[in-house]
């Protein structure tokens, strides 16, 4: 049961029937076959057909049904070396299968690819439950599990690792609870599907399209390019067209002169699964936390939120919570001196405008100007997207020794990706990046890391293949993207886990990379954004797009200047998706209406009337497209929180690309992957458990 890309590995299970095996598929269907070429292998892109995918799929299940049969049926008595080692090796054509087949699902979703979607879910989430419900596989593994203290340290956290996952998945069940608990679990694989493809058919088919000069005030050039070819590709050929992604609409919020036009936009954006219309997804959402709280029950817990966080590095719903409600006070009191601030330009315009949402992000940037002299469309001339790669890869060669070389020759998924070859500081082979940075019709929005293939070295070196995946709209054939600062500051945060992944150097590929607790995932990369604002990577790689010139000094004083500038709006609208997530699996088996549950909650929490959740209920991906971050979206909290305090590791010495500091870094952390729990990770690289108080200085918010 190593990393799955399209098996839950959280879900859980009972003994169904072996598939039958599909005669000759692994030799007609070439997404079955093992990858071949350089590096190790490389995933056949250039050889995807849609049809494929679902024999593909069955054929997958099941040869790991049978792998799993032989584990089962062995005559042996269980040991690490007949049981939890021929584990590992099973379901390797699962994974290869699943990696192609969710990045066609996450990045070039087309009605046909949906299909697929619809009818495979279900089946998929059966087969995980089989498996993790097999009853003789655990009674072989937890028999390991007992027998642990003659193993490796690395044995022992993978016994406990699966012993853990299959008690959890409700191993220990009764038959009749294992059965309800596998029809919980295809139930919420369908709801998921449904909720991802609601979120997706409205994040493609609302665009607003600007036809006139007036329409455009305010919009900065880059802007005006971007939305230009984004219209040109959709056949408006002439016309500006503002998408409903949030690479899209954060700008236009920003620049847009048109109050009437960022209220549209607003407002369409944040609808998104809201519109009571086929693609609404509150039914869903009703029916998902249902679901889950039956099945927690189920399992023992008393909530989903409970069984969701005990496996974390929190532990318990309740440190999450406090930690969440120790830094919420602070953020609302600072978005109240943001608003008033921003007020008071609004009134000296003498305009009529009382701030509302639509008008935060196109004010604070007004109130920047004002108090810091700092217009970010200063700054943006300077952040290409290609040369911010550059400096990616230049900051992790300082800490980590890596090197990255362009390849070609490697089949793509899309022509906009672009892959690369990493070696390590002696010039051997590490792994290859893969860069897929635009935006496109059948692309879900934001940005993210994915591991192709895990790093391991149990059955032979197998090394890492990672992505890192974006949404920037592209600009004019020949023109270089230009990137917010936010934008960029993501860039270094999703590098984070691939540096996460590419440093990995452990046995068992359940135990590799970014395979570690939810809240501590984002730990690593998190932390990468330090870098960004260096002025080693800023000097070398903030140039001027026409120019060629670097950032000037004083531009870069007046960044670090405004560094606390926004925080009330940034952490408010987080915290309030974070603490609705929590608030709404703490609910138990409430029947939850989740508009009115979203408004109440948050009234009570105080949340101000001039920001919205960053992810709104309806469209909250992170914890209704899969069981992912469900009651964990606190986890980018609890990470930022060892985020700052490590980086104050790296200040408290020789600065941020101290060696020595780097190498504990690497030996401690970021090679480590699930070898060693989270908590003595942190306490190996600090010397002690993480302190609050560098996050809160770093916000400018109080300290006591």
């Amino acid at each position: 049961m190593k990393r799955r890309t399209f098996l839950a590995a959280s879900a859980a299970f009972a003994a169904a029937p072996l598939l039958p095996a599909v005669a000759g598929a692994a030799e007609a269907n070439p997404l079955t076959l093992d990858w071949t070429g350089p590096y190790g292998g490389v995933p056949p892109f250039d050889k995807v057909k849609v049809a494929d995918f679902a024999p593909a799929l069955t054929e997958a299940m099941a040869q790991e049904r049978a792998e799993i049969d032989a584990i089962v049926t062995d005559k042996s008595p269980p040991t690490f070396a007949n049981t939890l080692v021929p584990l590992e090796k099973s379901g390797a054509m699962s994974d290869r299968v699943g990696t192609i087949y969710g990045i066609w699902s996450g990045t070039l979703s087309t009605p046909e690819v949906r299909a697929v979607d619809k009818e495979m879910a279900p089946k998929l989430a059966a087969h995980s439950d089989a498996i993790l419900q097999n009853a003789p596989l655990f009674a072989r593994i937890a028999a390991v599990y007992d027998a642990r203290a003659s193993l490796t340290p690395e044995q022992q956290r993978l016994a406990w690792l699966h012993w853990n996952r299959f008690v959890r998945a409700g191993a220990k069940l009764s038959g009749p609870d294992k059965a309800r608990v596998a029809q919980i679990n295809q139930e919420l694989a369908g709801l998921f599907t449904s909720f991802n493809q609601n979120l997706l058919a409205d994040e493609t088919d609302y665009v607003l399209y600007l036809r006139v000069e007036s329409e455009l005030a305010g919009l900065p050039d880059d802007v005006r390019a971007a939305a230009a070819q984004a219209a040109e590709e959709r056949g408006h050929k002439g016309e500006f067209a503002i998408l409903n992604t949030r690479s899209s609409i954060d700008p236009f919020l920003t620049y847009s002169a048109r109050r009437d036009l960022r209220e549209k936009v607003w407002r369409t954006f944040y609808s998104r699964g809201d519109n009571g219309d086929a693609h609404d997804n509150n039914a869903l959402i009703k029916k998902i936390l249902k679901l889950r709280a039956e099945r927690a029950k189920l399992l023992g817990y008393p909530t989903h939120a409970h069984w969701r966080v005990e496996n974390a590095m929190a532990k318990t719903p309740e440190a999450a919570m406090a930690l969440m409600m120790r830094v919420w006070p602070s953020a609302v009191a600072r978005v109240h001196q943001e608003v008033a601030e921003m007020q008071a330009i609004a009134d000296a315009e003498k305009g009529g405008v009382k701030i509302a949402a639509w008008d935060y992000r196109y004010y604070a940037e007004k109130v920047r100007a004002a108090r810091y002299d700092l217009d970010m469309n200063q700054v943006k001339p300077y952040l290409q997207l290609d040369k911010l790669r550059e400096g990616m890869h230049w900051a992790a060669g300082q800490l980590y020794g890596f090197s990255f070389h362009p390849v070609t020759g490697v089949p793509v998924a899309h022509p906009d990706i672009t892959v690369w070859e990493v070696k390590g500081a002696a010039g051997q082979h590490v792994g290859l990046w893969y860069f897929d940075p635009y935006a496109r019709t059948g692309k879900r929005s934001g940005a993210w890391m994915n591991a192709y293939r895990s790093q391991s070295t149990f059955d032979g070196v197998v090394t890492t293949i990672v992505s890192n995946n974006a949404n920037f709209v592209k600009g004019a054939p020949g023109e270089p993207v230009l990137v917010s600062w936010d934008d960029a500051k993501t860039m270094f945060h999703e590098f984070g886990h691939a540096l996460h992944g590419l440093n990995s150097a452990v046995v068992y590929p359940s135990l590799s990379g970014t395979a570690v607790a939810r809240d501590y995932v984002e730990f690593p990369s998190q932390l990468n954004e330090n870098w960004l604002p260096t002025p080693e990577v800023l000097n070398r790689f903030a140039l001027h797009y026409k120019t060629g010139k670097p950032i000037p000094a004083e531009l870069v004083a007046k960044i670090t200047k405004a560094h606390t500038f926004r925080q009330g709006f940034d952490v408010t609208e987080y915290l309030a998706s974070a603490l609705i997530d929590m608030k709404l699996h703490l609910a138990g088996d409430a029947d939850i209406d989740p508009d009115a549950f979203e408004r109440e909650e948050l009234k009570k929490l105080g949340m101000p009337d001039e920001l919205p959740m960053r992810h709104r209920t309806p469209q909250f991906q992170h914890i209704f497209a899969s069981d992912g971050y469900s009651a964990g979206y606190y986890s980018y909290l609890w990470s930022e929180v060892l985020d700052h305090d490590a980086f104050e590791a790296f200040e408290e010495a020789g600065g941020p690309y101290d060696k020595t500091v780097a190498k504990r870094l690497h030996d401690k952390i970021m090679s480590v992957g699930n070898t060693v729990d989270p908590a003595d990770q942190y306490r190996a690289f600090r010397g002690r458990d993480p302190d609050v108080k560098a996050y809160l200085r770093d916000k400018g918010f109080p300290t006591t």
